[in-house]
């Protein structure tokens, strides 16, 4: 079966200046130097985009000047979650106005407590899907909702909009497999992420895409291409290589672990990231470069 979205289409990291504020030169260059990559789709302003430390008024701005800067060279993916369907709605509309490709969201929640029910989820997809630009449903452990294949089916048979599926939770290969398997052509675009801590049980349970950092996607891309091309071997020997600084990133760093790359690699200016957020501690970072240098990704050397 072949499925319309494919390839790596890595989240963008926001770079801020040392006092804190936006970086907006550093955007364009993440932008410039993520494309230079090889990347088949960006996403902007997720969670690996401290979309959480992010004010709605820097979001619009940031929105303006990332669509605006990759002017069409690679889809652009906007995310939009909120805990009001009235919000949600709003952001959809402004995205697609400004030439979003797709808007990536996660099920309604705020905070540990207030949680969307399988209902309410539906119908903030559904009024989304009628602005009328694709959407990516995020199901990640940060929500806290629970969304069961039955439900994201019946999303995909009914809402014409949501044609991807970034599965992120535990035992994501599991849920992808079961998900593809009942949901059919409806599941267009089955990624995961988790900065491709999972890649290759995904890949085997069907994904055809995934969703990284932007620490090394010219690694990581094509490990997905030799998957989907039928060379397996390929694609586990390419992983196998990759798959220590994959967990130190994932286990250790977070986020910060694409800023620290692109400050080394002199993309962007300075890696900090907004309180309460902690820097990362000088050995956690010297590790991560111990892993990443003999790859040679291009982040290390793009801006040199």
């Amino acid at each position: 079966m072949t499925k319309p979205y494919t390839g790596i289409w890595p989240v963008a990291p926001t770079p801020f200046n040392p006092d804190g504020s936006l970086d907006l030169e550093g955007m364009k260059r993440v932008l410039d130097c993520m494309i230079d990559q090889g990347v088949d789709g960006i996403c902007i302003l997720a969670n690996f985009s401290e979309q959480f430390l992010i004010s709605d008024a820097e979001r619009e701005t940031l929105t303006r000047l990332c669509l605006e800067h990759v002017a069409g060279r690679v889809p652009v993916i906007v995310t939009i979650s909120h805990y009001a369907t009235p919000i949600v709605v709003e952001r959809a509309q402004f995205a697609k106005d400004l030439g979003a490709s797709i808007v990536m969201m996660m099920p309604p929640y705020h905070g540990a407590l207030l949680k969307g029910t399988a209902d309410q989820t539906f119908e903030q997809f559904r009024a989304v899907g009628e602005v009328g630009i694709p959407i990516m449903l995020q199901d990640a452990p940060l929500s806290g909702v629970d969304l069961p294949v039955p439900l994201l089916v019946k999303m995909a048979q009914e809402i014409e909009m949501l044609k991807l599926f970034k599965i992120e939770c535990p035992q994501a290969a599991m849920k992808l497999r079961v998900l593809i398997e009942q949901g059919g052509d409806a599941i267009e675009g089955p990624f995961d992420g988790e900065e491709a801590i999972t890649l290759l049980a995904d890949l085997d349970a069907g994904c055809t895409g995934t969703m990284t950092s932007a620490m090394i996607p010219d690694l990581i891309g094509p490990i997905v291409r030799f998957f989907l091309q039928g060379n397996r071997q390929a694609a586990i020997d390419g992983y196998a290589h990759v798959l220590p600084a994959i967990n130190h990133e994932n286990r250790q760093c977070g986020f910060r672990s694409a800023k620290a790359a692109m400050m080394e690699g002199g993309v962007i200016k300075s890696d900090f990231c907004r309180h309460p957020i902690a820097p990362l501690h000088p050995a956690t970072r010297a590790m991560l470069m111990e892993l990443l240098r003999p790859l040679d990704p291009v982040v290390l050397r793009w801006g040199k």
